[in-house]
């Protein structure tokens, strides 16, 4: 798969998460085979952008991989900025967030607020693409709510504004993340637009993954909550759909060598008060079938020593 003149390694790509795809998850992603893996979201709002949060989310140079840089806003100009702002920073890629279902996010007409208002939609591209030199790609729903699904006029949109790959979630709006994300409509966005088209949504199985290229006609498929706590699935997709057999499971010494290795590099890129409080998330996902009673992750978010941490897990993984 290619977006603009950058060719992927592969076309399955880790989807843009707020608060969970920073920079030591996409490098982790990578190596287990992410062919792409996109940032999380920028506001498009300047008197963010000074904040650390923003600071630690801008830091792109030296990453490996193609640099792909999600942002998000309502006002043209704006979005506009902040592109040319991610480009500065080392972006290759500029991705505009329309998929977004939280309330804080929409509340200020962002994110999937924006299906419904198909002229700002195009304002808003328009001024992204024009602002930039580098490919700009797009992540939607497949509508405000399953009434008015306008994933193809949203799409039909993009593609006359010069948007050059475009993600859809197979879910509304009002669908937040319940129920089964829906697929025919990314069929018929597909089949409907001659740029390049991101399956995503409850993609996590190897199976599953099979079923929605072939389903969809996607020229990818977007990985999202299926890689929290399971990063290797990109490999063991990528195998799959290479020689139709499954991969074999990772041994333990290397699911532990990576889990220790993710927890150092959070402990690393956010300090050490921060680092130890963003990785208990991530353990809670990867031990998560594990300590179903909860009892280590109650033992482990306690622990506010980076050194402390790391002990304790490893003493918890080998035994």
């Amino acid at each position: 798969m290619q977006i603009g003149k950058h060719q992927l390694h592969n076309n399955i790509i880790l989807a843009p998460m707020a608060g969970v795809t920073d920079r030591p998850f996409r490098e982790l992603c990578r190596s287990q085979g992410a062919g792409l893996a996109v940032s999380e979201m920028l506001s498009s709002n300047p008197r963010v952008w000074n904040s650390k949060k923003s600071r630690l989310r801008m830091d792109y140079h030296g990453e490996s991989g193609i640099r792909s840089v999600q942002i998000a806003g309502s006002e043209p100009k704006a979005m506009a900025t902040a592109a040319q702002l991610c480009v500065q920073q080392g972006a290759q890629i500029v991705d505009i967030n329309m998929g977004c279902p939280a309330k804080k996010v929409n509340k200020k007409k962002a994110g999937s607020a924006l299906l419904p208002h198909p002229e700002l939609v195009k304002a808003i591209l328009e001024s992204v693409v024009d602002a930039v030199d580098i490919p700009v790609t797009l992540k939607i729903r497949t509508g405000w709510d399953p009434e008015s699904r306008n994933g193809l006029e949203i799409a039909q949109i993009a593609q006359q504004a010069g948007i050059q790959a475009l993600a859809v979630h197979g879910r509304t709006r009002q669908c937040l993340y319940k129920g089964d994300a829906e697929y025919d409509t990314i069929k018929i966005i597909k089949e409907n637009v001659t740029i390049p088209v991101i399956a995503n949504g409850d993609i996590t199985s190897v199976e599953k993954a099979k079923y929605v290229l072939e389903h969809t006609g996607a020229d990818a498929i977007m990985i999202g909550r299926g890689a929290q706590g399971a990063p290797w699935i990109f490999n063991e997709i990528n195998h799959y759909l290479t020689t139709g057999e499954h991969k074999s499971p990772m041994d333990k010494q290397d699911v532990t060598t990576l889990l220790l290795g993710h927890v150092e590099a959070l402990h690393a890129f956010y300090g050490e008060v921060m680092g130890p409080r963003i990785a208990r998330k991530h353990v809670g996902w990867y031990l998560q079938a594990q300590d179903q009673l909860g009892y280590f992750k109650r033992q482990f978010n306690a622990i506010d020593c980076p050194i402390e941490q790391l002990k304790t897990l490893e003493i918890y993984l080998n035994n």
